[in-house]
């Protein structure tokens, strides 16, 4: 079976974990200011704060903004389940913007339209969350001047998108966020085998995220409200959480980096080389704008003139030819976990359409311009 998705590791990877294994520090070493150092040197932040998954840092990042039980938080339902928990974390009330039908990401008129109504209801939000999906960014421009209109804050959930780039910026610049998420999960662009990350330009809000992955403990003398300057002593402040990345894990993150451009480029020349093989007539893939470059986390394509049950026999078929064909995302307002908070099905029929429509191709860094042919030829069979 051909993965949809899987890690690439090298020789020099596996040595960067082995050195850190026979050095004195497995966790709370130098390896995680390293990797942190490492991703604000690629994207453009000031600060990084790794954590041991994306959805900690989701998380960490609605709480070093203030979000509680009283407030709102909107997000893509086209994504995986952890960019609204996050906001569930937090005791916020969730709700999702519809999206764009090309692509695939929330659409910025769906966003416009849903806060005019929210500010005439005093029901604005205090967080959107713009999802990066399969690594092609969102409209984020447009966002940022919404916020400076309706006043509210910005995560960007980039999961997908370290590598990827917009108006000349890296995604992960925040240049147009207060925080952006990445995650290194192994299907990922770059993996540390779990891990997540949180980035920000803002210093208060990154000594926020950082005592939030450590239990709400500093050692800060400067922050202490009880002077004391043992080597011993520190302060728990607020409460925090143990979502610290440990060195093994930023010691493969921070040697992965070394191959993302690399990686970036052949997933890249893979999503060319789809494009360029699938039957126009069949498939529609996602569109990527002129002012933005694709991580190619996913190869996502909606199938035309395809309903729920024949799509699914593409896919039953596909897996039968030994493709790992796969499906991004249920949409999250579907699940029965949001179903029992009030979500229902035509709520959002931009997002239900393509889910009855969309398939995720492999692809990855190891994939061979053969298996690629052989992957896109077989859907155009299947399809017809």
């Amino acid at each position: 079976m051909i993965p949809y998705g899987r890690q690439t590791i090298s020789e020099n990877d596996i040595d960067a974990v082995v050195k850190v294994l026979r050095s004195d520090f497995l966790t709370q070493g130098p390896k995680v200011p390293e990797f942190e150092s490492a991703l604000c040197g690629i994207t453009g932040a000031r600060h990084a704060i790794a954590m041991n998954s994306a959805t900690s840092a989701l998380h960490a990042a609605c709480l070093a903004l203030g979000v509680g039980p009283n407030d709102r938080l909107w997000t893509s339902p086209n994504t995986f389940v952890a960019s609204a928990n996050c906001g569930v974390y937090c005791g916020a009330a969730v709700d999702f913007i519809d999206i764009d039908p090309e692509t695939f990401n929330l659409s910025v008129n769906h966003l416009e339209k849903k806060l005019a109504v929210a500010a005439i209801n005093d029901t604005l939000p205090k967080v959107v969350i713009p999802v990066h999906f399969g690594g092609n960014p969102c409209a984020m421009a447009r966002i940022k001047e919404l916020s400076k209109t309706y006043k509210f804050r910005i995560i960007e959930d980039a999961s997908h998108a370290i590598g990827a780039t917009q108006d000349n910026a890296a995604v992960g610049s925040c240049k147009y966020s207060d925080i952006t998420i990445f995650s290194f999960h192994p299907v990922k662009i770059i993996t540390s085998g779990e891990g997540g990350a949180a980035l920000t330009n803002d210093q208060a809000l990154a000594t926020r995220l950082s005592s939030l992955r450590s239990h709400g403990i500093t050692r800060d003398v400067s922050s202490f409200e009880k002077p004391n300057h043992e080597a011993w002593y520190y302060e728990q402040l607020t409460i925090g959480f143990n979502y610290r990345m440990n060195d093994l894990e930023a010691a493969l993150g921070l040697s992965q980096l070394d191959s993302l451009s690399s990686f970036i480029n052949r997933r890249t020349k893979i999503a060319e080389h789809y494009s360029s093989l699938l039957d126009k007539k069949l498939i529609c893939p996602q569109r990527i704008t002129e002012s933005s470059r694709s991580a190619w986390h996913l190869y996502v394509v909606r199938l035309k003139a395809t309903g729920f049950e024949a799509r699914n026999q593409i896919f039953r078929n596909m897996r039968a030819a030994g493709i790992g064909v796969n499906l991004h995302y249920i949409p999250v307002h579907l699940q029965p976990f949001y179903q029992k908070m009030g979500f229902k099905k035509d709520d959002f029929p931009e997002v239900e359409q393509y889910y009855n429509q969309c398939i995720t191709l492999p692809i990855h860094p190891s994939l061979g311009d053969s298996e690629v042919e052989y992957i896109a030829t077989t859907l155009n069979d299947i399809a017809a």
